[in-house]
This record gives C-alpha cells, structure tokens and sequence, in this order.
C-alpha cells in the first residue's frame, strides 16, 4: 500500500545520501509503536517497508477460531472464508493493516516522531562524514557573515563554521562567496554537531602545497617545519629525499607558477620556502633569509641561538615588527637572538668581565670580599646574579653595604 510518508522520507534519504536500511528500522520501530498504541500489543504483527515502491505493509496474524475471545490474535471461520475460501479452524490467517486505519491523530504522531529521529539520524550523519575529512580541503558557498560568530558557509548541503580565529586576518569575506577552508574538527554541541573550518590553520597551506606539487602528495618532497602568521607571511622548511630534486625548485614551480598559485590563495600572503636541514646551525642561518649571519652560536641546552650577523643586515634578520626573527624562531625551534657583530664584540668582553673574581674588584673591601667568598660567591656573575634582595641574606651584609656591592661591581664592568 502506498504511504506518503514513506515516499516523503526516501525522497529524503535520497537527497541526504541517508542509509535506507537505517531509515526503514526506523520507521518500523514508529509504526510498532502506533501498533502497540492501538492493538497493546506487538506480537503477532510484521512490518515490511519498499522505499523504491514507495510503500508500507503491515501484516497482523491471527488464528482461526470457532468462537473468538481476542479481537487481536483471533478471527472466525467465517470472516476468514470470505478472504480465503479453504480455510479450517486451527489454521493461521493474515491481515493486511491499511496504515490508513490508525487514525489522523496517530498518523500526525507518527510523522512528528518520525520527523525528530530523521534530525536525530541526520546530525549522526553530518558528525561521521565530516569526521572522516577532517584535514581535507573542501569548498563552500558563504550565506552569513556575523563579526561575533564568524562566517557561516554551505559545505555539502551541511552549514559549517570558520569563527573569527580561523580566518584569515586580511582577508574579506562576502556572501554568496566560494572559497577554500580546511575541516578543522567536528564539535558536539547541545545543537548538533558543529563542523569548523579553517583558512588560518597551518595544515590549509601543508594542503595547498600538496594539491600544487605533485613531489609533495607523492613523498618525495617533505614539509619538514612551518610557522606562519596567517595573511603576513609564512616560513616554511623542505626537504628532498631524492638528491636529483631541488625541493625548493619544485616548490616554486617553472617561472614561479606553483608558488604563485598559492600565494594567489591566500591572499598574498608572502611564503618563504627554505631547504630544511639536520644540522641546527646551517638551518637556523636559512631561517634567517633574507638575512646571511656570519656566525651561528648554538645553546642546545636552552634551546637559545646567537646569530652573529653584518652591522647593516640586523634589520634584516630581525624584520618588520620582528617578523622575521620570530617566524625563524618558531620554524627551528630555537629562540635565535640577532646581534650586530661590532655589538657582539662587546658583548663578549662583558662576559669575560663577569667572570672577574671578586678579589680584582678594586672598590670592594676585603673584609666584605671574605663574606662573599664565604656566602659561595666567587666572581661578579654571582653578585649581579644574587642582586641586592640576595645579598642581604648574607650574614654580616646590610642593605647600605648590598647595594655598595653592587654598585662597586657595576662600576668595574662599564670601566
């Protein structure tokens, strides 16, 4: 028999790309329940749903009886021989249920319930496909942009979210828009799933690299580090595991070709490519690019670098708001600190300076001298390490005699 609400949900399954089957238990689980509502029991009836028909069957079985005592699972002789002739009592019969027969109000009941398990089915559905492409690059139409929630865009049917941190900071987006985003993650709210999209993360340029050079998506060519301030500028290291390719050539493509598609992409952001390296030192001096220092001083235990570099290139090294140096930073996992090389004389003669012990110190008495020595400090390091607070804790030490320690000190590093 045909059922309109049958047709209305496989049009739906159609359109959602829902699975029928899940669909169908679905509506026999509502239909069992309008059974039960009105029969009080489940037992003897069978539901067959036929999306491609468009139709529902509901067959209630009975047995023949001489004298029926319940309506429900029973029928007469007589009554069955209308429908089949040859029957006896004793033998099962079945009755085909026209939906029809339940009744406006339960049908309306059944719709209602079938239409929030429908949601229910669809938010399950939205959460397991964005799931699974979570990292893929997909495109989206934008219908909403909001300053306080973001930019509301329709990925697949589905809307999707790209909140203020996701974008993009130079960028403007308008409606009716298509553009590029990432399936960052999918979030469970009190909504439904909420899928978030991003232009801003690291892995949406990783993306663009890999769909613009082939040598990247087939492993030849790895990413090996990236920091990026989304729409400014991004530093990004690669490396080639076979010698006979250039990994930065590649990336750049025949007359800029590659490189420049990207760029185009993201809004002109400025993207410096630069061959990754295992040793520190020669990766540190790339990062620094545009910048050439003369000289890397490496501090594997504070994870600190010191680049030596040519007096007029320090602006260089250092960049625009100190871009460049922070970028270089985060890309080699170094804090690098860019010093001049005429500053870098003086800095290490500073240090010498410190290491002086505190016997050489010529405005220091010795009587004062001894309880620095005997308080474990030995050279004028410690002192302006100990500062004033510290050398008050020393026996012997007040405040008018600390902060003539420190003065004393300071006055022989600036002679």
């Amino acid at each position: 028999m045909k059922s309109e609400i049958v047709e209305a949900f496989a049009e739906m399954a159609k359109e959602r790309n829902m699975d029928k089957e899940v669909l169908a238990e679905i509506i026999e689980s509502v239909f069992m329940g309008m059974i039960k509502k009105r029969f009080g029991t489940t037992d003897n009836f069978d539901i067959f749903v036929n999306f491609e028909k468009g139709e529902i069957e509901i067959y209630q079985n009975k047995k023949i009886v001489e004298e029926v005592t319940d309506e429900v699972c029973e029928i007469d002789l007589e009554s069955a021989r209308k429908v089949e002739p040859d029957l006896e009592i004793g033998d099962d019969f079945v009755e085909i249920v026209d939906p029809r027969s339940f009744g406006r109000r339960l049908i309306l009941s059944a719709r209602q319930n079938l239409s929030q398990r429908l949601k229910e089915l669809e938010k399950e559905s939205t959460y397991q496909a964005f799931s699974q492409r979570i990292g893929e690059i997909v495109s989206g139409d934008i219908r909403q942009v909001t300053v306080r929630e973001g930019v509301y865009l329709v990925v697949d049917r589905t809307e999707v979210l790209m909140p203020p941190s996701e974008q993009i900071p130079t960028e403007h987006y308008r409606r009716g828009d298509t553009i590029k985003v990432l399936v960052k993650k999918v979030e469970q709210t009190t909504k439904g799933p909420q899928v978030i999209v991003s232009r801003a993360d690291d892995r949406f340029l990783i993306r663009l690299f890999e769909l613009e050079v082939p040598e990247i998506s087939d492993g030849i060519i790895e990413i090996k580090a990236i920091a990026r301030e989304p729409g400014e500028r991004t530093k990004i290291g690669v490396y080639s595991t076979d010698k006979r390719i250039d990994a930065v050539g590649a990336c750049v493509g025949m007359k800029g070709i590659r490189i420049q598609s990207i760029v185009k992409e993201l809004n002109n952001e400025k993207i410096d490519i630069i061959n990754w390296s295992s040793e520190p030192e020669i990766f540190v001096s790339r990062a620094l690019s545009p910048a050439k220092p003369s000289r890397i001083i490496l501090d594997e235990d504070n994870k600190t670098v010191i680049a030596m570099l040519p007096d007029d290139q320090i602006s260089l090294a250092i960049g625009r708001g100190g871009q460049n140096r922070r970028l270089a930073s985060k890309l080699t996992g170094y804090d690098i600190q860019p010093v001049k090389e005429s500053e870098y004389k003086d800095l290490v003669k500073l240090e010498r300076l410190k290491d002086r012990p505190l016997t050489t110190v010529a405005e220091l008495r010795p009587s004062v001298v001894r309880k620095l020595l005997s308080a474990g400090l030995q050279n004028v390091r410690d002192v302006l390490e100990s500062d004033v607070q510290g050398l008050m804790n020393i026996r012997g030490i007040g405040p008018k005699t600390a902060e003539e320690i420190v003065a004393a000190v300071t006055k022989e590093l600036n002679e």
